[in-house]
């Protein structure tokens, strides 16, 4: 299985090879993980490839690995163990991915995850048609991935939804009496935090008796330090930084709202399934990738992507109607229950055995 992007470094794709290959390990799969790592690999079966390069991508900053050093480890990696099929996350993107489809020695699945707009497809179109036609079965993760690459570049896609793995909730919850919110994403424009912290700085909730919000905020990017410069008060804002996954789960555990203001450029929402899975409410813009899981006023509350004031309120709804908060926490439940990452996994193991025999 290869990642483009470090693996060492917090991103969707790299949560979704690393928690597939993991399920297909435990189920007695040999699989390998190959990819860019700055530092340490995250787990012993993961082949690193090298350092990466800060590349500007989708609108945002993706960590890739373009190098020629790299491309040689994948060549030699390939070559070393004998792999029945190749499964390439963003087959088309710069590094290891786009080296193993330009050798395409073994059978390829590609699984496309981008969505929104491609100026590598746009510009790059006539060179990267004969390379898609390379991989064997070709998959994207929404409607909105599918479309992207198809209507650049052609060809058949089916479309797998991405997966989520849910930890047990721990024995020893978190509970200080107030609400939490929680942000979990790059601090970059295209995903709103900006807005987000503008909505929750415009609560007050004293005279509803729900008591004054704290907002958890994961991550980091190029907007970090100007925003903790504007946002500084600890008893509002809790700046987490990057943390591991089991700190990330037991955030969400606590957290009463999940929200996801991202502005643009979301292929698919599996962070609205990590909130709706730990019994949060859902509270997120209401784009074309979040509507690919969240249903307005059935699981989640969408709000106009960009609208502080919208935002506001739904976030004082979501706190303050009990109704209506446990309506869609439920509601919720059952949305993120047909999403599970063994559910993926089968489809995967079954797409591998059709290309094998």
């Amino acid at each position: 299985m290869f990642c483009p992007y470090s693996l060492t470094v917090p991103g969707g794709v790299q949560a979704q090879v690393l928690g597939l290959a993991e399920e297909m390990r435990r189920r007695g799969h040999e699989v390998r993980v190959l990819g860019p790592c700055d530092g340490p690999p995250p787990t012993t079966y993961v082949t690193p490839l090298g350092n990466s390069l800060p590349t500007a991508a989708n609108g945002s900053i993706a960590p890739l690995a373009p190098d020629p050093s790299a491309a040689l480890r994948t060549i030699r990696a390939v070559r070393d163990e004998g792999f029945d099929v190749w499964h390439l996350h963003e087959p088309l993107a710069p590094g290891p991915t786009l080296t193993a489809l330009t050798l395409h020695s073994r059978p390829i699945v590609g699984t496309f995850h981008a969505a929104g707009r491609s100026s590598s497809y746009r510009y790059l179109a006539p060179v990267l048609r004969r390379l898609v036609r390379r991989v064997d079965i070709a998959v994207a993760v929404s409607p909105d991935a599918r479309d992207l690459v198809r209507g650049h570049l052609g060809g058949e896609y089916e479309v797998l939804f991405n997966g989520v793995s849910v930890p047990p909730p721990p024995e020893d919850p978190i509970d200080d009496g107030r609400p939490h919110l929680l942000f979990l994403g790059r601090h970059e424009e295209r995903k709103g935090l900006e807005v987000l912290l503008r909505a929750v700085d415009r609560l007050d909730l004293e005279s509803d008796r729900v008591g004054r919000p704290v907002l958890d905020i994961v991550g980091d990017g190029p907007d970090s330090a100007r925003l903790r410069g504007e946002y500084s008060d600890p008893d509002r804002f809790r700046w987490h930084g990057r943390v591991s996954e089991e700190a990330k789960w037991r955030l969400l555990w606590q957290a009463e709202i999940l929200c996801a203001p991202a502005l643009r450029g979301e292929s698919f929402g599996v962070v609205l399934l990590e909130g709706m899975a730990s019994g949060a409410t859902v509270v997120a813009s209401d784009i074309d990738g979040y509507r690919n899981v969240a249903t307005n006023d059935r699981d989640a509350l969408l709000v106009p992507a960009g609208n502080a004031d919208a935002l506001a309120g739904a976030l004082r709804t979501a706190l303050t109607d009990h109704a209506l908060r446990d309506r869609l926490r439920a509601a919720g439940r059952e949305r993120a229950s047909g999403f599970t990452m063994d559910t993926l996994a089968d489809a995967y193991i079954d797409r591998y055995h059709r290309l094998i025999t």
